[in-house]
């Protein structure tokens, strides 16, 4: 049985990871900050009918070398899905960029030393479309994070896998560790557990509740969270996923204005379909950091080419529309139980 180490299990994209892994007959190291997250992860898995007979977890920290070496021991695979995700610009750019780019070496360095053989990050999409307003992107693409109005989040993303490349390069062994690279579009789909505190599922319960007036005129490719998962277990083996960068998404853009029609056309009464005016989240952002992190998608609309990861991973993306539906029924659900 292949051991794989999954950062972040007890996230939103950790979990559906996890789900997927043992699922599929891996043994899984999954990571937490502490121990009683490792308790709600091994009950929300087990909720969702997963065996975790061979579920360990253990206590790493993105910022410091504990635990690592431990960690990676006996692996043939590291999944580095941990990174911090805020969409408010924080005070001090380094409380998110430091365990972003530092987390991706710790865990690139563990697993050299480990002699893993194919180490998996989950990026973003903000990594290649971040200073871009329209067009199409593809896996070549890089956020220049100079531009104006790139959150500090998507910079943390960029850095962190530029990083992650650059010390892939440099290594000099006959026969180096290997990098594939998931680059999620905005991640929709129902969560694992009660746990709604994620970006988007946040954003969906705050629309459900009325609580959302306005949304922002934004939109770029989605994606399914249940796909995010399967790629990224799928990227493990897949002999030509080496040293590539796949976009997980659907190539046409959607917005926060489709996502709440979807959501009214079913009969939902909390979702407004109002789009914000572009200077007053401007004026907002003076005084708001979350409202100053969406900035740099005002007016966007992209789309991607996402062919390379549909002809290699034979991929056909779970609809928009069903991933919003079956994303707020969930939510709902959660609500009524809180």
């Amino acid at each position: 049985m292949k051991t794989v180490l999954l950062t972040g299990i007890s996230g939103y994209i950790g979990l559906h990871c996890a789900k997927e892994l043992l699922n599929g007959g891996y043994s899984v190291r999954g990571s937490v900050r502490n121990q009683a997250k490792g308790q709600e992860v091994r009950s929300t898995l087990e909720a969702a009918s997963v065996d975790t007979q061979n579920l360990m977890i253990v206590e790493l920290d993105l910022t410091s070398d504990r635990g690592w070496e431990n960690a990676t021991a006996g692996c043939e695979f590291v999944m580095h899905v941990a990174s911090p995700f805020i969409i408010a610009n924080p005070k001090d750019p380094q409380e998110m960029l430091s365990p972003a780019v530092d987390g991706s070496l710790r865990a690139l360095r563990a697993a050299k030393r480990a002699g893993v053989k194919r180490v998996v990050l989950t990026s973003s999409i903000v990594s290649m479309m971040g200073s871009m307003k329209t067009g199409t992107f593809g896996p070549d693409a890089w956020t220049d994070i100079d531009t104006p109005d790139v959150s500090t989040y998507m910079k943390s993303k960029t850095l962190a896998e530029k990083a992650a490349w650059d010390f892939i390069n440099q290594q000099v062994e006959e026969v180096p560790m290997e990098l594939t690279v998931i680059a999620p579009g905005g991640v929709f789909g129902p969560p694992l557990g009660q746990n709604i505190s994620g970006q988007s599922m946040s954003m969906l319960d705050q629309m459900l509740r009325g609580k959302l007036p306005m949304v922002p005129n934004a939109a770029f490719p989605m994606v399914d969270v249940r796909d995010v998962a399967k790629l990224h277990v799928q990227a493990l083996s897949l002999p030509k996923g080496a040293g590539k960068r796949f976009i997980a998404a659907s190539a046409e853009p959607n917005g926060f204005q489709s996502a709440a029609q979807f959501l009214k056309d079913e009969g939902y009464k909390g979702p407004s379909t109002r789009i914000a005016p572009n200077f007053l989240l401007r004026f907002v952002a003076n005084f708001d950091r979350e409202a100053k992190g969406m900035l740099a998608l005002l007016g966007m609309n992209l789309s991607c080419d996402n062919s390379q990861t549909r002809e290699l991973f034979s991929w056909a993306p779970i609809p928009f529309k069903q991933s919003v539906l079956e994303s707020a029924a969930a939510v709902k659900a959660i609500q009524g139980k809180a």
